[in-house]
């Protein structure tokens, strides 16, 4: 079976030269499905978002969730790439790139993966506002359950 690579950074990323790292070479590969997740303003009031994770613990979750895509799904290759710390708008914050023969399994995994991260994934999200105001945690949303659900539901 094909090893994922799975990384959580500070840093950001460069989606150019992680598609080039899984597909350099390869020939066995007919589609790259690509997802890059970025902070958004929420209306012009964000200022930045800060992610928190559980360090080893959210590495073995990406690396079980991206395992069970690669299985399921048929993959030639997988990263998936979280960044922690705090992010201005516009920035990465996740990124995910599927391999495979076909485009309908590399659209299926990358999708799958995305939906699994979003639950399982152990991070946290603070909103920091604009004008410096520290906020809320973000709290789960029922359209993550939702989205992964509907994964438990397909033969």
């Amino acid at each position: 079976m094909t090893s994922p690579f799975v990384k959580v950074q500070r840093e950001d990323f460069d989606l150019q030269a992680e598609i080039d790292r899984l597909t350099n070479g390869r020939r066995d590969i007919g589609a790259v499905v690509t997802f890059s997740g970025l902070c958004r303003d929420e209306g012009g009031t964000l200022g930045a978002l800060e992610l928190e994770h559980y360090p080893g613990m959210a590495e073995a979750e990406i690396t079980r969730i991206a395992k069970l895509a690669i299985e399921r799904f048929e993959l030639r290759g997988l990263t998936a790439m979280h960044r922690y710390g705090k992010i201005a708008p516009g920035e990465n914050i996740v990124l995910v790139v599927a391999a495979a023969s076909h485009r309908q399994a590399a659209f299926d995994g990358a999708n799958f993966v995305m939906d699994f991260l979003k639950t399982s994934a152990p991070f946290w999200k603070k909103e920091h506002a604009k004008d410096g105001q520290e906020g809320d945690w973000v709290s789960a949303k029922d359209a993550d359950d939702a989205a992964r659900a509907k994964w438990a539901d397909e033969k």
